[in-house]
């Protein structure tokens, strides 16, 4: 008998292997095939291609969303279902008490209260188109014939029935990240209470002329404030504030003769991906490009007349108030007017596996507390933070500006659906088959009656108030310039006469420099030349750190050699090359010593490899290396010293790492781009083979973005943000638009659709939605 069963044994795990095989993979979608549902008006047929784009045919808008949502629930259910747990604060009830502070802070925060105060205010026509895309969705679940997706089995709980507020809460999410300037001003604060101005303003490049007078008036108060701790309990950011590249050229500079548009915008890497790509087809409209799972929009596309491109402006449309609280009474707070109560809302957070967390939550005048995203007790007596954001209103109406610019036919009605613009405030260019291209950065900006929003401002005096918004006539905006082209890459898009303050965080200007440089090179643009310019490595930033780093006279063969490459390298951050990983490795360890050794534990939040500051230190600020420059020595000298420490410690670390030749060492090697799923990253084994990754080219201020996290000290040159969307429209033509998205479409890791695009995708290679031949056909039919 036991021998009989150590013989079946084997073949019994095989057997109920291969049967829980077959289930789970009874989770990806039917592609092929006729349904009968309830939902849709007329007939829908969905047509996908060889890589899984799908190109939606329906009668009439309703319908396409219908589509959209069906084709996102099959493809991307599990992602939309984080997306708006995430925005409910909703998450501890399938992941337990580890997400129980995320829960605190978007439940302080209220994004999914916001995202249900503006449906009353949106358009019939957008409601509608809502309302069927949340049908296709809840069709889509209630049609599965099989399991659900894995995340699903392995949390053990099923997706409830999609709403408006679930879509609509995904463009309050966005605004967060990319508008979420607030957890800059807390570190800004945090900072402050132990670092003078005048090393501010080195530290900051653009620092404010009325700041030092605002702390002088409030680091007394600052030094009371939980900041740190606030802080802390704050989610971290995905990546760099700034991030994506777009341009558009007239038809005087394109070899085809009409407009050319190109557009690549920069978000955190994840798999799957943020965006999906879909083509929908209507007898009125021909809409094509990037979808959010989530939401029946094209985001960033093109229609049969017209495209647009989209990235962060960076404005600071976010002020952090500090609220005196009534000495007489904690319930209520100091206003100009006099003692105010506050508005009290009680939340429970379900946590999975522990008891309720029930947290009280007060809004000011300026809006929600965001220090009660601490436990009770951990604030400072007698202060609040609250928070104004223009994302928080309960009039907003992007939603109608999204669906509009989908069904604009030129730039009167693209701008005119604009105007519903309320966040997260967008550079976006804009181009017509007719051939008008414009530029316009829509979106609700604050004026304020003093300061900038740059710090923490007193609430209980009014001084700092909003007093409205600047008008949308007066936002940046353009149509044919003589230049015949516009360029938007998070640089200043306004001139110093304009006379509206819009933030002070731009970007670095390499970008837009480079791409600038790079269209005067090639005077008429093709796709195939800005899909090049796309794919430039050229960094500015080491071209300009460069020749100062390499000042100190080499003690070592390994210091000669590493200085050798340096002197020798043409400053493209080209995988294949040593020179990127010693001149980032280098820069690192550089900015390292030097912050840490003036500002010691207290800068670690702010650390990075801040090029322009360095930059500063090198050539005028020599002071900041330790050791004070000599009277009369070149500038920089006093740096060689620290800077012969950095460039030995980099050395050192990348021989543990790649060994002690340094031809072997390469960019590829380390910076490796990586697209974790926020479920399988925490399982060992699922981990390493659920996580697409690949070696890219590019850098920190690359046209071709490739940041990289220094701080972490397990993968520091690993790439976690950047290009996961590009598209290239030419109006000759804009059905045969060029499109990517990586890592792939489908977020079901069983799919062969995973992550089948990461290759073309770090190659620049190219999708056609709508071109390619159906590979599969899905008929969607109304249930009479």
């Amino acid at each position: 008998m036991l021998r009989l069963i150590l013989i079946a044994l084997p073949a019994l795990v095989v057997a109920l292997a291969g049967g829980f095989s077959l289930y789970l993979r009874s989770s990806l979608p039917q592609t092929g095939g006729r349904l009968v549902l309830a939902g849709p008006k007329h007939p829908i047929r969905i047509a996908r291609d060889a890589d899984d784009v799908p190109v939606i045919i329906a009668r009439d808008g309703e319908d396409a969303a219908f589509g959209l949502g069906f084709v996102h629930a099959q493809e991307r259910l599990f992602q939309m279902e984080l997306m708006r747990r995430t925005g409910a604060g909703r998450l501890a009830e399938i992941f337990g008490p580890e997400a129980v502070a995320i829960d605190r802070q978007m439940r302080v925060l209220a994004l999914y209260h916001a995202a249900e105060a503006e449906i009353p205010f949106l358009s019939p026509a957008t409601r509608r188109v809502l309302r069927a895309y949340a049908a296709g969705v809840n069709a889509a679940i209630a049609a599965r014939r099989g399991a659900l997706p894995p995340e699903f089995l392995l949390l053990g709980f099923s997706p409830e029935p999609w709403h408006i507020a679930d879509s609509l809460v995904w463009g309050k999410l966005m605004a967060l990240e990319l508008e979420g300037d607030y957890r800059g001003a807390l570190l800004r604060a945090q900072l402050a209470r132990t670092i003078s101005a005048a090393d501010l303003a080195i530290l900051y490049p653009h620092y404010p002329s009325q700041a030092p007078t605002t702390l002088a008036r409030m680091r007394a108060i600052y030094r009371r404030l939980p900041l740190r701790r606030l802080y802390a309990a704050l989610p971290a950011a995905v990546g760099p504030r700034h991030a994506s590249n777009s341009w558009v050229v007239d038809g005087r500079h394109s070899l085809s003769g009409r407009p050319l548009l190109a557009n690549d915008p920069h978000l955190g890497f994840a798999a799957p991906g943020v965006w999906f790509l879909a083509r929908l087809k209507t007898p009125r409209h021909d809409i094509a490009g990037a979808t959010a799972p989530g939401s029946p929009f094209v985001v960033i596309g093109h229609n049969e007349r017209i495209a647009w491109g989209m990235t962060s402006t960076g404005s600071d449309v976010e002020d952090v108030f500090v609220e005196k609280i009534d000495p007489g009474d904690p319930g209520r707070y100091l206003t100009p007017a006099g003692s105010a109560p506050f508005r009290l809302r009680h939340e429970v957070i379900r946590v999975r596996g522990a008891a309720p967390v029930v947290m009280t939550i007060r809004t000011t005048r300026h809006g929600p507390v965001i220090s009660d995203v601490l436990p009770p007790g951990a604030a400072a007596p007698g202060y609040v933070l609250a928070l104004s954001a223009t994302f928080l209103r309960a009039d907003d109406r992007s939603a109608d500006a999204l669906y509009g610019i989908g069904r604009a036919g030129d730039w009167t009605s693209f701008r005119a659906a604009l105007e519903n613009f309320v966040g997260p405030q967008q550079n976006i260019v804009y181009a017509d088959s007719g051939g008008t291209i414009g530029f316009i950065a829509p979106g609700l900006v604050p004026i304020r009656k003093n300061g900038e929003g740059w710090l923490p401002a007193p609430g209980w005096s009014g001084e700092y108030d909003w007093t409205g918004f600047i008008p949308f006539a007066a936002l940046p905006q353009e149509t044919n310039p003589p230049s015949g082209r516009f360029v938007a890459a998070n640089n200043k898009i306004v001139p110093a006469g304009y006379p509206y303050f819009l933030g002070r965080g731009w970007d670095l200007p390499n970008r837009a420099l480079r791409i600038a440089a790079l269209l005067d090179k090639t005077p008429r643009q093709s796709p195939t030349t800005s899909a090049a310019i796309q794919a430039d490595t050229f960094s500015l930033m080491a071209a300009q750190l460069v020749p100062l780093m390499r000042r100190i006279a080499p003690r070592t063969a390994a210091e000669r050699a590493a200085l050798a490459r340096l002197r020798r390298w043409d400053f493209h951050m080209d995988r294949d090359k040593v020179a990127p990983l010693l001149f980032t490795a280098y820069l690192r360890a550089f900015s390292r010593m030097v912050l840490f050794g003036r500002f010691g534990r207290a800068i670690a939040p702010y650390w990075d490899l801040k090029p322009q500051v360095m930059e500063t230190v090198l050539t005028r600020r020599p002071d900041w290396c330790a050791r004070p420059n000599p009277a009369g020595s070149a500038p920089g000298r006093g740096c060689a010293r620290l800077l012969r420490a950095a460039l030995d410690r980099a050395l050192a670390a990348l021989s543990r790492a790649y060994g002690p030749d340094i031809a072997g060492w390469r960019w590829g090697r380390a910076h490796i781009a990586t697209f974790a799923n926020p479920v399988w990253r925490h399982i060992p084994i699922l981990s390493a083979w659920l996580t697409p990754r690949i070696p890219t080219s590019g850098g920190y201020d690359t046209v071709n973005r490739g940041p990289s996290d220094v701080r972490s000290d397990k993968a520091p040159f690993a790439q976690r943000f950047g290009a996961g969307l590009r598209i290239i429209t030419d109006l000759a033509a804009p059905q045969d638009s060029r499109m990517i998205v990586a890592p792939g479409q489908s977020g079901n890791p069983l799919s062969p659709h995973f992550a089948d695009l990461l290759r073309r995708w770090r190659d620049f290679g190219w999708l056609f939605p709508g071109r390619a031949a159906p590979v599969s056909t899905l008929l969607l039919e109304p249930r009479r």
